[in-house]
């Protein structure tokens, strides 16, 4: 039988926006809006927890020197959640719609004290799809 030697996953835990998010790196999420711009690379510094190697850090109320850096990847709307309010027997009714606002962001790195890297993010570059060249075959007309 044999004994596997479990492998250690960092992560952090960070607040934004009055939510507590458990991140790693590469990992894409959603979260309250941001005012930044699409690719604009945003530092958490409320960082509430840290998970490396071994150890573990506990903040009290956060952890000093620690941060998360992110990329913003774009800034989108949620579904429509639908208002209704209804006054019975007077006839009145009032009905509106809510849509609220999000920012998509991707964890890039995230670093300890004196800016030790915990774990990093591998960015892959899309590459551009090679176009083909059509060829044309004409038929040869018949006298």
């Amino acid at each position: 039988m044999e004994i596997k030697k479990r492998e250690f996953m960092s992560f952090a835990i960070i607040e934004t926006g009055g939510k507590q998010y458990k991140v790693t790196a590469s990992k894409i999420l959603q979260i309250e809006k941001l005012n930044a711009k699409v690719g604009q690379t945003i530092k958490f510094d409320n960082v509430l927890l840290l998970n490396y190697d071994k150890s573990t850090e506990v903040g009290n109320p956060k952890v000093e020197g620690a941060t998360v850096e992110a990329k913003l990847l774009e800034n989108v709307k949620d579904r429509t959640v639908l208002v209704f309010h209804k006054r019975r027997r007077k006839h009145s009714r009032k009905k509106n719609g809510h849509r609220q606002r999000h920012s998509k962001i991707q964890i890039t790195k995230i670093l300890a004290k004196g800016g030790k890297i915990i774990d990093e993010a591998k960015i892959i570059e899309k590459k551009k799809p090679i176009k083909k060249e059509k060829k044309v075959i004409k038929k040869e007309e018949k006298k």
